[in-house]
């Protein structure tokens, strides 16, 4: 205990300057979080079992390494204020269940908030960030969420910045989730603080609603997506807006499913799953594991899509993906069914963003429908039936 000590003196006065860790989160994290399905239901089983389950369903193939363990996994600070897990929910200890999920490849998340408790009440970071940080490096964490209850008083810049110091100076490489709900407006000053930050409340499972709690509220898919309008050009590599984890599998329809992950995928929003692995059905695994999909959420370009056209029931938004290709997702988010008749030709898609362009009058793009896997060309219109609260995903080519 005395040799952490002195390291946490060392490493506080030795702090100026400290950046986030580089070479992280270049395209939007992806992986698994207790929260959404198990709140504060969780345990050291339940987490070996869903680092089992990533790698038997070909989650972890499909690009998902990192298993999260959300709130409540604490027990209490020794007398030297070191956090220790709850013995009964993890016996083993977090460093023998890191060193479980490194084995099957995976890395291992943890949570913590600003505050002196979490959301759930437990004892939060607040006072403790350097000798947290030490702690969690020395477990083998490879992922911080970090909360923000019990935050009355505090400046969201000096307490965020203070946790990624605090990340930086423990010497382990861990990606910084900044959980702020977008309050403090995260994404103009923390690009050099967090990989991500949220852009918004919770989420909740349903496609376009809110469950007002009284002094906080959940969002419903469109209400998330409708929050990001303006936030693009702030979204990159190792900087994401993040619009809270998926519901996937969560209670919404499959149609509904297969739009909200096809919206997060265009958002480059992080793909961190929040449904039960171990029992999922088979139509929810291939949403999850959908391979072009999550080619469009992790293209290296990093560009955030935008609605370039409202239609008269429908939406169109546009991404540019590295190599010169595009995704086009047609939203239908209303209560019947929409007819789906585009004429690529009266079109042109510019993004002053990325300076990017595509004149379908001057060039001919192949098109792959990533859920279906009908194709087509953009030399003849796009005829579709949308069904409600459901999408067309499209992947342009150039044809060659």
């Amino acid at each position: 205990m005395k040799r952490l000590l002195i390291l946490l003196a060392m490493v506080v006065c030795a702090n100026a300057g400290a950046q986030k860790f580089e070479g992280l989160g270049a395209t939007p994290q992806m992986g698994w979080n207790s929260w959404n399905t198990f709140a504060c239901n969780i345990n050291e089983q339940l987490i070996r079992d869903t680092a089992d389950a990533m790698v038997k369903l070909g989650l972890k193939d499909a690009g998902y390494e990192y298993v999260n363990i959300d709130d409540c996994w604490h027990g209490t600070r020794d007398k030297d204020g070191v956090i220790r897990p709850n013995a009964e929910r993890f016996p083993s200890g977090i460093k023998a269940l890191a060193d479980y999920v490194h084995s099957k490849g995976l890395k291992l998340g943890i949570y913590s908030d600003v505050g002196a408790t979490t959301c759930g009440g437990h004892p939060g970071s607040r006072g403790h960030e350097y000798q947290d940080a030490i702690t969690y490096a020395s477990w083998g964490i490879d992922y911080v969420k970090y909360d923000w209850c019990d935050s009355k008083g505090l400046s969201a810049v000096g307490a965020y910045t203070t946790m990624r110091d605090a990340i930086r100076s423990a010497g382990r490489p861990m990606m910084f989730s900044m959980c702020e709900w977008g309050e403090s407006k995260p994404w103009e000053w923390a690009v050099d603080v967090g990989h991500s930050w949220r852009t918004t409340g919770d989420i909740y499972p349903c496609w376009d609603c809110e469950f007002n709690h009284g002094s906080w509220s959940q969002f419903g898919v469109l209400r998330i997506l409708d929050k990001q309008a303006g936030l693009r050009k702030f979204a990159g590599p190792g900087h994401w807006n993040d619009m809270d984890m998926l519901e996937v599998g969560n209670g919404m329809s499959e149609d509904e499913d297969r739009a909200h992950f096809a919206i997060w995928a265009m958002m480059a929003s992080p793909l961190i799953m929040g449904n039960d692995l171990r029992s999922m059905p088979e139509a929810t695994r291939r949403i999850l594991v959908n391979k072009d999909a999550i080619a469009i959420s992790q293209d290296k370009l990093g560009v955030q899509a935008w609605k370039y056209m409202d239609g008269a029931k429908l939406e169109y938004w546009a991404k540019p993906l590295a190599g010169g290709d595009w995704a086009v997702m047609v939203l239908n988010r209303g209560e019947q069914a929409a007819t789906v008749s585009y004429d690529w030709k009266k079109h042109v898609i510019g993004d002053d963003l990325s300076k990017r362009e595509a004149d379908f009058k001057k060039i001919v793009y192949n098109w792959t429908e990533i859920w279906s896997g009908k194709s087509g060309d953009t030399s003849k219109k796009l005829e579709s039936k949308l069904a409600p609260h459901s999408v067309l995903l499209l992947r342009l080519k150039v044809r060659g």
